[in-house]
């Protein structure tokens, strides 16, 4: 297998499909580096060429025409030097190397802990969505989809068709926030029209602003969700609980690499070029947005990488276009406070060191947690109560540790 190529891509989603199509078509050698047994990342869920967006379809066929080489199931588990990553497929490791890299490594669910969020049955808004899009039963259950952003009701629609009953939607965001996001869709008509399409979608289904799920009940599986609404709870029935707060960037390759980080996200320049010399980052890695900016973000990446940076200038009107919309989705669905104040001592936060609220409350730092409590030290290696503590304690993760994702013994030992 080739193992040298000028341009190699972390992330088969929108802005990774792209950043590699955009270098191919000037001649660059390139390969596409996903963890995933399929293309698409999670908003192209289950393969680039099965899904209903055109754009994503064109994008696979321009790949494949481009001679592009997409290396699935394979993770970057660090670079051994300059130039160079250690690669873990279910096979073997392998070393391959690159002149120009791009990192579009996407985001994933902000998951908050509530008293009962470890029952079964309970899980993340695009994760049931992504168990549901797997084969996962859900017809006939009740479901109810709860946190925050326009991805409850991409969820809501998903487990429809599928079968579920979903009984309500419970955003947490006020009426007054919602109103002003709604406003500034107008000038995003894309962005209209879907929402248009969800609401009619949805139309049957109860929408509840301004509320939040308190806590889950059940007694070994999920029975119930109580729903903080109009300063009092309710107490539902459901079998299934979606519940995501929103995404947070993947950054921990980039910042193994010695990226700058700007907050949670990724630093680029206008060319999406990180603090790295031939590193560059595009799509949900570098701030929350949605598909059209990772796409647009992931075109100026890829010319970029092959120095054609007048090429690259004619697509910054776009991308500030859609850079302009991320910063309302930002203020129309941030967090309210009361959400910091859900979890009760005994609820869990690390989920795979049972460390719970009361445990870690009692440290000032990441480092001093983990230390004595073990905190983010399981199989997630942070990846879950990492954002879930950045907003109940304000903690940072003050290094990264290679490799980034868990690694086999003779991975490491034949590098």
């Amino acid at each position: 297998m080739k193992r040298d190529f000028d341009v190699i891509v972390i992330g088969a989603g929108p802005a990774g499909l792209a950043a590699a199509s955009t270098a191919a078509a000037y001649g660059a050698s390139v390969a596409i580096v996903d963890d995933n047994p399929y293309s698409g990342g999670q908003i192209w869920r289950g393969g680039a060429a099965a899904q209903q967006d055109e754009r994503a379809r064109h994008l696979w066929t321009e790949l494949q025409a481009r001679q592009v080489t997409v290396l699935q199931q394979a993770r970057v588990l660090y670079a051994p030097e300059a130039g160079k990553l250690l690669l873990q497929t279910p096979r073997q490791a392998q070393v391959v190397s690159y002149c120009r890299l791009v990192l579009a490594t996407g985001a994933r669910e902000l998951l908050l802990p509530f008293p009962g969020w470890t029952l079964p049955g309970v899980s993340g808004a695009g994760g049931l969505q992504a168990l549901s899009k797997g084969g996962y039963p859900v017809q006939g259950k009740r479901v109810v989809v709860a946190g925050s952003g326009p991805l409850l009701l991409a969820v809501a629609a998903t487990l429809q068709d599928k079968g579920a009953t979903v009984s309500a939607i419970v955003e947490q965001a006020g009426s007054m926030q919602l109103a002003r996001f709604a406003l500034g869709l107008f000038a995003t008509p894309e962005k209209l029209k879907q929402a248009m399409q969800l609401g009619r979608k949805l139309s049957n289904v109860p929408y509840y602003r301004n509320s939040y799920i308190s806590a889950a009940h059940g007694a070994g599986t999920l029975e119930s969700v109580s729903v903080r609404h109009g300063g009092s709870d309710e107490r539902w029935p459901c079998e299934l609980l979606a519940c995501g707060y929103g995404l947070l960037p993947n950054t921990e390759l980039a910042a193994s690499l010695g990226c700058t980080l700007r907050g949670q996200a990724v630093q680029v320049d206008e060319w999406q070029q990180t603090s790295q010399p031939n590193i560059f980052c595009a799509g949900e890695s570098t701030g929350i947005g949605g598909v059209d900016l990772a796409l647009v973000e992931g075109r100026i990446a890829g010319l970029a990488a092959v120095e054609r940076q007048d090429e690259a200038s004619l697509h910054f009107a776009d991308r500030a276009r859609w850079q302009r919309f991320a910063m309302r989705l930002e203020r129309g669905f941030a967090l309210r406070p009361e959400l910091h104040a859900l979890a009760d001592d005994g609820t869990i936060v690390c989920r795979c060191e049972d460390v719970c609220h009361g445990e870690l409350k009692e440290h000032r730092s990441w480092r001093s947690a983990k230390l004595h409590t073990r905190c983010g030290m399981g199989p997630c290696q942070g990846r879950i109560c990492g954002g879930a503590t950045g907003l109940l304690y304000g903690w940072r993760p003050d290094s990264v540790r290679v490799p980034v994702v868990p690694a086999r013994i003779d991975s490491i030992i034949t590098s």
